[in-house]
């Protein structure tokens, strides 16, 4: 959140270029390997190499104002400015507390407009910024990706048929798993959402996505040619918008304004992010998006943010049994939940859809069986917390008189769902509902939504997003879905944008033969121990516990671990993986480390490198699948035992599978 001292900046003017001649820039990462040249002629065009191989093409970038203005076509003479800049970053709600952030930066100053290009270590970014002095419209952006080879991609696309307009297609939930194809085979009908991650010589893989979108469409992307070249594509302004979708919680846009964005003087435009890993794991710790995000107000607290997990009911369907009452929505259930949270440390208990009456999109009208004010009584005396479910058009129609009022009800924040889109107005939501909401000190989850790219940072009480394929899909997807090889890709795809409410904790487990969707008493695929894995393998500071209170009591031995393992941690570090086989990250909270692991539908056996502890002696607790996890996915087994002196230690995951391990230090006798 705050930036430490800046170590070094270094400026240079450059002479001033003439349109007629080409004019090149260079831009190298601080290590050297990453090398981005931009040409200046009629039109800007940047490309890309790691360590000498090209990773990107030349391709174009501009933007087209309806004034008929451009920025990037036939742009004049530049003034290029070069920098470079070392700092930290302070991060209490994040993966890491201290996040490095060194790179070298140039910008290219022209008569309307500036480009701005940063080279990471890890990858490279660029940001149009307006010289406008007064308010204008975006018509449309050019934004080009050009791979010098048919490469592979997982490729994330709408969840929408076929043939369906792009339009209709800019109304989605963002949630899909990904089709490995090849550039050439994308289906130039088809949009996909990001990140989206391509193959590139040498076992590299380049990531691409967005930061510090606040005030402007999220970007899709296409292929319309069936070539190698990627394009960005954008919603326009909505102009007609109506009440509906689901149980009326909606903005359905009936028409559209002929373009993109409504910018101010001086307008910031998003980063288009290009990440390059050689390595598999390097995605999935990777922090280009925080670190290009804008800080939070330095002079604002965020002391009261606190993340934590929370004891959910709607995956469940509110069963509970071995009670006295009728379960469902209502006091005595949710008393239940609480006492549950309570008596097993968990911070909060969330109240999902149906606490309101229905088809009203209002929030002050709550039904008859449900009375808050004795809910948030209750939880405040069991030192837990309560989160509100609602959906995008009740939430929206009064932001301040919600957060008002049900801050001084007690309750700790919003779960906010149904937005499903990402055009400029539905961006604009996020960012002013988050800031509203941290006036009266409330917690945002938003679910139904897109990607994140930063917001978290710029406001801390935005603790989760959702935009991911996750467990609540096994309510209702076929036997044919593939979730189990969808965890093991996300982590190096979609979890590179930030936290995802993927709300995993399942208690009943299957494996490939047996799952069936249930939706009242659902399941997950894969083994249990892949489900404890989930909570450190995923990035999640606002963390589901998604499983009954009846189950869970059932099952002390994976409740307590579940319970105990941290929301937001000190250090992250991807020990190992490969995109859609496996991964194992170790992720430390004071002086405790966790590392968590996951396989696809092939059993996999890893010997697992833990030089990173240091001197001394661990003992490690190690949940790992049972000898017949193959068969039945809820065995496992539990074993406590010291880690070896060469810090080397074997793990085996069934088909499926999955281990999760805490690791501490052992007291010194003095």
């Amino acid at each position: 959140m705050v930036k430490k001292k800046i170590a070094l900046v270094a400026a240079m003017m450059l002479p001033l270029g003439i349109a007629a001649a080409p004019k090149q820039y260079d831009l190298a990462s601080p290590d050297g390997q990453l090398a981005l040249h931009i040409t200046v002629d009629d039109r800007i065009v940047y490309s890309i190499e790691h360590d000498g191989e090209p990773v990107l093409s030349e391709s174009s970038v501009s933007m087209t104002l309806a004034d008929g203005s451009t920025y990037g076509v036939r742009p004049g003479r530049a003034v290029c400015r070069k920098s470079f800049h070392e700092s930290v970053i302070e991060a209490p709600f994040y993966k890491k507390s201290e996040i490095p952030d060194i790179y070298n930066e140039m910008t290219l100053r022209f008569k309307t407009f500036s480009l701005v290009f940063r080279a990471y270590d890890e990858g490279v970014a660029y940001r149009f910024v307006s010289g406008s002095g007064k308010p204008f419209n975006v018509v449309s952006e050019e934004a080009r990706f050009n791979f010098p080879d048919d490469s592979k991609a997982y490729v994330p696309y709408v969840r929408k048929p076929a043939g369906t307009s792009f339009d209709a297609q800019f109304f989605n939930s963002f949630e899909n798993t990904y089709e490995y194809i090849s550039l050439s085979q994308w289906d130039s009908r088809r949009l996909a959402f990001l990140p989206l991650v391509v193959e590139a010589s040498g076992g590299r893989k380049i990531c691409i996505t967005e930061a510090d979108l606040q005030n402007y469409p999220g970007m899709y992307l296409n292929n319309p040619d069936g070539n190698t070249t990627l394009e960005g594509v954008f919603a326009a302004v909505p102009d007609d918008v109506k009440q509906g979708g689901h149980n009326m919680l909606q903005g359905v846009v009936e028409s559209r304004k002929p373009y993109i964005a409504e910018c101010g003087p001086g307008e910031v435009f998003p980063w288009r992010v290009i990440i390059v890993a050689e390595e598999d794991r390097e995605l999935a710790d990777n922090d280009m998006v925080y670190k290009l995000a804008s800080p939070a107000d330095g002079s604002m607290d965020f002391g009261w943010v606190k993340p934590g997990k929370v004891a959910w009911e709607w995956w469940n369907a509110w069963n509970l049994y071995g009670v006295d009452f009728k379960t469902g929505v209502n006091n005595e259930t949710y008393k239940a939940y609480i006492d549950f949270a309570s008596s097993h440390g968990i911070s909060y208990v969330i109240l999902d859809e149906g606490w309101a009456v229905n088809l009203k999109a209002d929030l002050m009208q709550v039904i008859p069986e449900i009375d808050l004010k004795e809910l948030a009584g209750y939880a405040a005396s069991k030192n837990v917390g309560l989160i509100l479910w609602a959906g995008y058009w009740a939430f929206n129609r009064d932001i301040e008189g919600v957060c008002k009022y049900f801050s001084e009800l007690g309750i700790k924040g919003f779960k906010v769902d149904f937005m499903d889109r990402d055009d400029q107005y539905m961006v604009r939501f996020h960012r002013d509902a988050a800031a509203i909401a941290a006036k009266y000190h409330l917690m945002l989850d938003y679910h139904g939504t897109y990607k994140p790219t930063g917001l978290s940072r710029t406001w801390p009480n935005v603790v989760n997003y959702e935009g991911v394929h996750g467990l609540e899909q096994m309510k209702w997807s076929s036997p044919e879905t593939d979730q189990v090889t969808y965890d093991v890709t996300v982590p190096f795809t979609r979890m590179v944008a930030g936290p995802m409410d993927y709300t995993q904790g399942a208690m009943r487990n299957a494996t490939k033969g047996n799952y069936r969707p249930v939706n009242s008493e659902p399941m997950s695929q894969g083994t249990r121990c892949r489900q404890l894995a989930e909570y450190i393998v995923f990035e999640s500071p606002f963390n589901m516990m998604c499983d009954s209170p009846s189950n869970y009591m059932r099952e002390p031995e994976c409740t307590g671990f579940i319970a105990g393992v941290p929301e937001v941690w000190d250090e992250t570090l991807a020990l190992d993986g490969r995109i859609a086989e496996y991964v194992v990250i170790a992720r430390r909270k004071g002086d405790v480390w966790y590392i968590g692991g996951m396989t696809d539908w092939n059993a996999r056996s890893l010997v697992l490198d833990l030089s990173f502890l240091g001197d001394g002696d661990y003992t490690a607790e190690l949940f790992r699948d049972g000898v017949n996890a193959d068969r039945v996915a809820r065995d496992f087994a539990r074993t406590v035992s010291d880690v070896p002196a060469d810090r080397k230690v074997g793990v085996s995951m069934a088909p499926g599978g999955g281990f999760a391990m805490k690791i501490v230090r052992k007291q010194q006798n003095r």
